[in-house]
């Protein structure tokens, strides 16, 4: 027990020291950085098996998981959860992410935030042109072992809903943490995006529209994405090039 106190307290020692060394900005930008690292690594090797083949058959066990196999068109649970299952789905929509993307983009505005509107606008679109580039690159076809419970229109992999989801959540919860300085706000702002974003993963596989595979690729390669997203605004705010947003208050 000593022991384990003795290395717990070691390591914090160890954390502040760098902290002190580096600096906060820093130490968050070397984080940020082995964070996107390993999300890189994890893309890749999920792509690499689905090229190869090799996710067949965890991806077909998983997805009739989430079927009655008295009848492939029924998703599993009573009617309440398939239309939960619908709703969970839409957030991840064009539609809805582009929505919330102008509203808090208008919000921007109104506090004349105009550099760090401008750069919420190209983090989401630029994400959205990522996702269809590799699309069109990977061109996995939908699955079609069930009946699809939703409409699509373009390739399975990776998923565009849990992509999309990860870029424009996460990268709209790590700005709202960053006009709160309470650890249990940024938090919070933190948690729901992530919350969400798995939530409409999740629901892509039980809407029968895309392998398992894709949604863990979406989720990775969204990830990444908001990650190098967040790195860029944190060093363009250390230039000011970027407002903070920070303790500004409301412009009159």
């Amino acid at each position: 027990m000593k022991r384990e106190e003795s290395v717990e307290l070691a390591w914090r020692r160890y954390l502040v020291g760098l902290r002190n060394r580096l600096g906060r900005p820093e130490l968050s930008l070397l984080v940020l950085i082995v964070l996107m690292t390993a999300g890189i690594w994890a893309f890749a090797a999920i792509a690499g098996e689905v090229v190869e083949g090799d996710t067949k058959a965890l991806d077909q066990t998983v997805l009739l998981a989430m079927r009655n196999p008295d009848d492939l068109s029924d998703p599993v649970g009573p009617r309440w959860v398939e239309e939960m299952g619908r709703d969970f789905t839409a957030l991840g929509g064009v539609a809805v992410l582009t929505m919330i993307t102008l509203i808090v983009i208008g919000y921007l505005l109104l506090r004349r935030s105009n550099r760090a509107a401008l750069f919420v606008f190209a983090a989401v679109s630029g994400g959205q042109l990522l996702s269809f580039l590799m699309k069109a690159g990977f061109d996995r076809p939908r699955p079609d072992l069930v009946p699809h419970g939703s409409i699509v229109y373009t390739a399975s992999f990776p998923s565009g809903h849990s992509m999309m989801a990860a870029v424009t959540y996460l990268t709209l919860g790590a700005l709202l943490a960053r006009t709160h300085k309470g650890r249990k706000m940024k938090a919070f702002f933190l948690v729901v995006p992530l919350l969400v974003t798995l939530l409409v993963g999740v629901s892509r596989v039980y809407m029968g529209v895309h392998w398992p595979t894709d949604v863990l690729a979406g989720w990775m390669a969204g990830a990444v994405w908001a990650l190098l997203c967040w790195m860029l605004a944190l060093w363009l705010q250390q230039r000011g090039s970027v407002e903070t947003a920070v303790d500004e208050g409301d412009s009159e």
